[in-house]
């Protein structure tokens, strides 16, 4: 009992001295510094205004590949979805009753030719009758046209490629019957040098335009969104416009062009078409992610002179490129707050900082803020 009493005498001494060390810090308190924030100071620029609508592409030449005589497809003579070259054959069609054929008009003709020889002397000398010398020449030019038929129906037994451009996949194979007129169609070319683009305005886009409507004044360019986002390295142009509106739809057609030298744009790929309409001048750039969308519009967090967080409802126009087009609401030299937005509260104080540049570390202010955090 001796040996307990100053063990707990120790144990309340050590205690107190705790207790009386927390009440010392709780009195003093470690400060919060003010939070490190990002900053971009606006300055009014001049932006390209824009029409950005959903296209898609087309070869600028899709050309049916089709049998003009009838008979089994012998071989196929191209790898299907390569380059072919206008005149390059494509498929055999089998050639032996055309080489019959031909064999037997060539002899027929042969043999009108002989008799209108013969009876051409005959005539001369008033030994037949006119009518029957000109039923010879008339028989020996159906015979001649009838050999130059049958030349050509055994050359369309190869059937070639009628311009250049991607093939097709073949619609027929091997030891098919190809017959001639609405089912003989073989395959297809597509020419993707260049590529066309097609597309329709809406009302509410063609209401942005002075006219109300396409007019190539009205267009000082025309780019390429693709899948990815990324813009088409080559620039196109428009080469049709519709000069009437669609009744039922309410929208005007347009075709632009485009180089597809790399053989980047397939056809019927989906794609974004931008229209370059003309120029803003005085707007701002605030980068996407640095807007806030509310029920009562779109807003951005500034640092003001005090560098504490001041909210600044805007009025935004379209996107260019990954930023938005700010119409209204800002002045230049406001300080746009692009990062940390989800811990910032009206009114609290902050530390601003510009971006940092690539591949270097944010100025000492806000490390020496961050430390005293």
């Amino acid at each position: 009992m001796k040996t307990l009493k100053p063990t707990l005498l120790a144990l309340a001494i050590c205690t107190l001295g705790l207790a009386a060390c927390s009440d010392q810090q709780g009195a003093a308190g470690p400060q919060m510094g003010p939070m490190p924030v990002t900053v971009l100071e606006m300055q009014p620029r001049a932006v390209p205004t824009s029409i950005e609508v959903m296209a898609q592409t087309e070869g600028a030449r899709e050309t049916e590949v089709r049998a003009r005589v009838g008979g089994i497809l012998m071989r196929r003579l191209y790898q299907e979805g390569e380059v072919v070259k206008a005149g390059q054959p494509l498929f055999q069609i089998d050639r032996a009753p055309y080489e019959i054929a031909l064999a037997e008009a060539r002899a027929r003709a042969d043999q009108t030719a002989r008799e209108k020889q013969r009876l051409k002397g005959l005539a001369e000398a008033k030994a037949i009758s006119q009518k029957d010398y000109d039923d010879a020449v008339s028989a020996d030019a159906v015979a001649q046209a009838a050999l130059r038929q049958a030349e050509l129906n055994l050359s369309w037994t190869t059937v070639t490629a009628p311009v250049a451009g991607t093939s097709g996949r073949a619609v027929r194979s091997e030891g098919n019957l190809v017959n001639t007129g609405s089912d003989s169609l073989l395959t297809s070319i597509y020419q993707t040098n260049p590529m066309w683009v097609s597309f329709s305005l809406g009302e509410s886009d063609l209401a942005k335009l002075p006219a109300g409507r396409v007019r190539d004044e009205d267009v000082r360019g025309v780019e390429l969104i693709l899948a990815n986002g990324q813009v088409y390295a080559q620039p196109g142009k428009l080469n049709f416009v519709a000069a009437n509106l669609d009744t039922t739809l309410g929208t005007q057609a347009l075709r632009a062009e485009f180089t597809n030298p790399e053989q980047q744009l397939l056809p019927g790929q989906f794609v974004r078409v931008r229209l370059l309409t003309g120029e803003r001048e005085g707007v701002f750039l605030v980068p996407q992610t640095a807007v806030i969308q509310s029920e009562r519009g779109n807003l951005v967090m500034t640092a003001d002179a005090e560098n504490k967080v001041a909210p600044r409802p805007i009025q935004t126009g379209e996107w260019f490129g990954k930023d938005w087009v700010v119409l209204g609401g800002l002045q230049p030299g406001d300080k746009v707050i692009v990062d940390n937005l989800m811990k910032l509260r009206p009114g609290a104080p902050v530390a601003p900082h510009p971006p940092a540049a690539a591949g270097k570390p944010a100025g000492a202010a806000p490390a020496a803020a961050a430390k005293a955090e």
